[in-house]
């Protein structure tokens, strides 16, 4: 598959921008020149979430964007994602109020549910007793109101299992129209993948290189054999080959840096594509997952007694 594949069509017939700067774990006081120098390298696409606490900074930078020309909103495509204590659907409109707020723009192009978990209102990090049982299908009709509003102009979810997106679809009115999950050549997501493609979901790829910055995750990605070998053979970096294969197998990818240097290879991934016989070769990486939510996990709290609960067996 060659070309550019600078966007991807969404079943609300929207253009979603297929590489994105994803915000996760960017500290306060860098993810603000980061958006800056994303957008100013030519990324429309910012991946956000009220839990990374870094909206408001983000909000400043986008507003000076703005005013300064530098780009018009209509050309970026902002996404953010409702927390598991905001699964209320009288709090579901709140929090996407206050990430609009923060965020200081007028709507989002997608607004996504987190996690597949509901934890109390008002609770602060990842304590077992937080957990309660999610009810997917209340937060999504408050989900598909924000939609009717246009605040929210496309709706979705994120870590969601090939059976929990089956469930919801099963009782949408308005089918979601991205999932956003961790995809990279250690965890291809096929079988997801395929299902997605067969109900006209999106799917979206967030740690696309791994998450080498995360330092509680031991990740190898960027390090596969197959991955620099082929690298090698195209005169490119193991970061810009990962993502310019989920770009070919149909995902949007959302790597992300705080380095001016980084940010410009991660989006050096158009005009040039892994020909066929060495994109075979990426099916015989052994796969892993490397985020598997162990915090929403627990023997007494919670819906999910087990990881493989959690992603009903995809682990």
């Amino acid at each position: 598959m060659s070309g550019e594949i600078r966007f991807f069509e969404l079943n609300t017939g929207a253009k979603f921008p297929s590489v994105g700067l994803g915000t996760w774990q960017s500290d306060p006081g860098l993810v603000g020149e980061a958006v800056a120098i994303a957008i100013k390298v030519g990324y429309r696409h910012i991946d956000c979430a009220q839990v990374y606490g870094n909206e408001k900074e983000i909000g400043i930078v986008l507003k000076k964007m703005f005013e300064d020309g530098v780009v018009k909103r209509e050309d970026l495509w902002i996404t953010s994602k409702l927390w598991c204590t905001d699964h209320a659907p009288e709090d579901v409109p709140e929090a996407l109020n206050r990430t609009l707020q923060d965020l200081q723009l007028d709507y989002l192009d997608l607004y996504l549910i987190h996690w597949p978990v509901r934890m109390k209102k008002g609770s602060v990090g990842f304590r077992p007793e937080n957990l309660t049982q999610p009810d997917i299908p209340g937060t999504w009709r408050a989900m598909e109101a924000l939609y009717d509003s246009g605040k929210a102009r496309a709706i979705g979810v994120s870590n969601f299992s090939t059976k929990k997106l089956g469930d919801l679809l099963e009782i949408a009115r308005v089918p979601p129209a991205v999932n956003q999950v961790e995809c990279h050549p250690s965890w291809d997501q096929r079988k997801l993948h395929a299902f997605c493609k067969s109900r006209e979901v999106h799917l979206s790829g967030y740690s696309p290189l791994g998450s080498p910055g995360t330092t509680w995750l031991k990740s190898d990605v960027l390090k596969h054999p197959i991955l620099n070998m082929v690298a090698e053979k195209l005169g490119k970096t193991p970061a810009q080959v990962a993502l310019r294969w989920g770009l070919q197998m149909g995902h949007s990818m959302l790597p992300k840096s705080t380095h001016e240097s980084r940010i410009k290879e991660n989006f050096d991934v158009f005009g040039w594509s892994i020909p066929e016989d060495l994109f075979a070769k990426f099916s015989e990486i052994e796969q892993a997952r490397l985020l598997r939510g162990s915090s929403f996990v627990h023997e007494t709290f919670g819906p999910y007694r087990t990881v493989e609960e959690m992603w009903d067996g995809e682990i």
